[in-house]
Order: structure tokens, then C-alpha cells, then sequence
């Protein structure tokens, strides 16, 4: 007979464990992807025109401009900080991993590196194979006797492969290994990367910036994993951060909502078909097409600017100035071409002469919230909001149809 109880329980530690194992190899991705960013910028000195890449040759790699492997990295993260020893599975896949480049004559001159949050243990090899105090022949004699001597299942394959190595490939892949242990971990390396741009991170927004810069690199990092991209310069991301540098100084802001995917511009159109400003653009028969990204640019305005007065980038009263001002140009364009319209003018004529002033207005890139940010979105965006509190119209008669337009809300 089952016992139901035991059952259960054996569930439940399986469920722990997968989960448990789920959430290691969740942060491991992540660490490898901080990881690869401190990197690239501790690389911007020496090696600017060298490529980086993900997942390609190995966890990351470096290549040559001839794009020759350069260096090989395997990154090892763990929740929790131990010591890792010659017979450590980790070790033993790292090898295999190498042995199998190192077998293809892919990566004749590289150099391997295994980076691990674990410590190696004291008189290990992977001790010696430390930037100091090395020894490359003792390195060797151990791990060829931690592979003779372990019974593990799980590293057998590996280490006879590497006992069936031409003694000379072996030493030459030993003397070319290095092992980085004991480095920050997951929740650690991020601060890494700020330590590293202490010297560009503008002062009270430090956050910020660290934000888009995260966030521009997931973005390439992800990019290289789906092949989008083959790699990337440690050049290219100097000059991004000089960039985003560059948005935070006097007379500037950064962009901190960024293209949205279809998914979501789908989304917030649907959520946003019965606004107002929506209305007022369909009086002057904008195009579906025209209205879907009207929706978007109001929908990222608004965001940017509660983004920008909660990380304290723009005053309120800066806010206000520009929309005076964007309401200002409107009162102009609107009064001129009113002025143009014939007393008895048809609403085929209203039309046409509000159609006109929307994409005049929409096109308009002279008034800005700042003197250097020329997001178009922004200014585009902001008309779309105050059309929406209706404090700009398109149409000539929009004062009239918002007074309709809202008492059939309301009864």
C-alpha cells in the first residue's frame, strides 16, 4: 500500500529541488551577463577594438581583430560561497568544454579562464593556476591524479579525456589556464560596475544612469544570444556610456522609455482607442495607422515625464514651461489658419485646415524641454496630452465637439 503521505512529501522535496535548481541556474544567466559588461569596461584600455561575444565560442569569449580566440571564459556562480576542489564537477566540465575546442583546433592560442564565486581550495591546482604564485607543472600532476583517483559518474567522461591527451596538448592547455576565484557573486557584481564608473556616473543620478546603462546591455546581450549580432567592442560601450553621460548634462535629459515592442504597442492602443486626443484626431480624419502611433507617443510621454520628476531630472515648473510654450505655437498656427477660413466654411474645409495644423504641429521641433534633448516622441507626445485635456484642438469647432463629446459621457 501507498503511503500517501511519504508520496507527498517526496513531491515536495523534488518540486524544492527543481526550483532550487531553477533559481541557481536563473541567477548564473544573470551573473554571466553583469559579469560580461564589468568585463568589456575594465577592457576599454587595453583591448578597445577587440570583440566580446556570448554564448558563441564559449560562456563569453574574446577574439582578435582577425576574430582569432583570444580568451575563453567559463563562469561558475553559486547562492552560496564554498571551496571548489580539483574533482569538482564544475572543474571537470570546464575542461571538457576546452578539451573539445582545444580537439577541433579552434582555439590553438587562447588562453582559458574559469571564473568562479567558489574558492579554490589551499594546494589545489586550480590554486596554482591563480595569476599568482603559479606553478603550471605541479597544476598539471594534480589534476591528472584527481582524474585518476575520483569515481565520480559525472565527471568520467571528462576525465578520461583528458588522460587520453598527447601529454605535450595537455601541458599546453594546463600552462594556458587561469583560474579568477572568490569573485563577486550575482548580487555583488553590479556594484562592481559602479565602482568601475565612478568617475563618469553623474553626481545625484547615479541610479539613473546605472538603470539605462543595465538596461541598454541586456538588450545587446540578448541580441547576441539570438544571433543578432556576433559580439561586441569594449569602444562601442565606452562610447554609449559617454552617450548617456552626455544626456544628463546641463541642457539635456535621457530617454527613459524606449521603443516599445508590437505586443505592446497593441496593447496600449486598444487601452487607449476612446481618449480624447484620439477623438480630436479622428474629427480631422487622421489615418488608423497615424492614431495607433499618436497612442504610443502620448503613452511614452507621459511615462518619461512621471519617470523624469520621480528620479528629480526635471523640475515640475520646467514641465509646465514647455507645454505653455507648445500651447503658445498652437495659439498662433490655430489663429492664422482660422483666419484664413471663409465665413461659411464647409466642414470639408475645417477639416482639411485641422488635418493641416495636426501634422504641422506633430512635425514641430522647435520648442523643446530642454535646449539639447530632441526626442521627437516627447513634444509629439505632450500635444496628444494636452489635446486629451483638451487645452489644444485640431479642428476648428473642437471646443464645441468636446462640449458634446463629454455630456454624452456623462448622461
Amino acid at each position: 500500500m501507498v503511503d500517501m503521505a511519504m508520496l507527498h512529501e517526496k513531491r515536495k522535496d523534488d518540486w524544492v529541488a527543481a526550483s532550487h535548481d531553477a533559481a541557481a541556474s536563473a541567477v548564473g544567466y544573470i551573473f554571466q551577463t553583469q559579469w560580461g559588461l564589468l568585463e568589456v569596461i575594465r577592457a576599454s584600455t587595453d583591448r578597445p577594438d577587440q570583440l566580446m561575444s556570448f554564448e558563441r565560442i564559449d560562456d563569453i569569449a574574446w577574439e582578435t581583430e582577425e576574430r582569432d580566440p583570444e580568451q575563453l571564459l567559463q563562469l561558475k556562480h553559486h547562492l552560496t560561497r564554498g571551496t571548489v576542489t580539483d574533482k569538482n564537477v564544475d572543474v571537470w566540465r570546464t575542461l571538457r568544454v576546452w578539451m573539445d575546442a582545444v580537439s577541433v583546433n579552434t582555439v590553438e592560442h587562447a588562453e582559458f579562464f574559469l571564473v568562479t564565486t567558489d574558492i579554490a581550495a589551499e594546494g589545489s591546482a586550480l590554486a596554482l593556476l591563480r595569476h599568482t604564485a603559479r606553478d603550471v607543472e605541479a597544476a598539471e600532476r594534480l589534476l591528472l591524479l584527481a582524474a585518476k583517483e575520483s569515481r565520480s559518474a559525472e565527471t568520467e567522461r571528462a576525465r578520461e579525456q583528458f588522460l587520453q591527451m598527447s601529454d605535450n596538448a595537455r601541458r599546453s592547455m594546463v600552462a594556458r589556464m587561469h583560474v579568477l576565484d572568490g569573485v563577486s557573486s550575482a548580487q555583488d557584481v553590479s556594484g562592481d560596475v559602479r565602482n568601475a564608473l565612478t568617475l563618469v556616473l553623474p553626481s545625484g543620478h547615479e541610479e539613473v544612469f546605472l538603470r539605462a546603462l543595465w538596461g541598454w546591455w541586456y538588450s545587446v546581450v540578448l541580441d547576441m544570444l539570438q544571433g543578432r549580432r556576433d559580439g561586441i567592442r569594449p569602444s562601442q560601450v565606452k562610447s554609449k556610456i559617454s552617450d548617456l553621460r552626455d544626456e544628463f548634462s546641463r541642457g539635456n535629459l535621457p530617454t527613459l522609455v524606449h521603443n516599445l515592442d508590437e505586443v505592446e504597442t497593441q496593447k496600449i492602443a486598444d487601452s487607449h482607442g476612446d481618449r480624447i486626443f484620439v477623438h480630436q484626431m479622428r474629427w480631422v480624419n487622421s489615418p488608423e495607422t497615424i492614431l495607433a502611433r499618436a497612442i504610443v507617443d502620448y503613452y511614452r510621454a507621459v511615462v518619461q515625464s512621471r519617470l523624469w520628476l520621480e528620479d528629480d531630472l526635471v523640475g515640475l515648473h520646467e514641465l509646465e514651461k514647455f507645454e505653455h510654450n507648445l500651447i503658445d505655437e498652437w495659439q498662433r498656427e490655430m489663429a492664422w489658419r482660422l483666419d484664413d477660413l471663409p465665413d461659411q466654411a464647409s466642414e470639408e474645409e475645417k477639416v482639411a485646415v485641422g488635418r493641416q495644423l495636426l501634422r504641422d504641429a506633430l512635425a514641430q521641433t522647435r520648442v523643446r524641454v530642454r535646449e539639447r534633448y530632441d526626442e521627437a516622441f516627447f513634444s509629439r507626445g505632450k500635444y496628444h496630452e494636452l489635446a486629451d485635456s483638451g487645452r489644444v484642438g485640431w479642428h476648428p469647432d473642437f471646443e464645441t465637439r468636446l462640449t458634446d463629446l463629454l455630456a454624452r459621457a456623462t448622461s
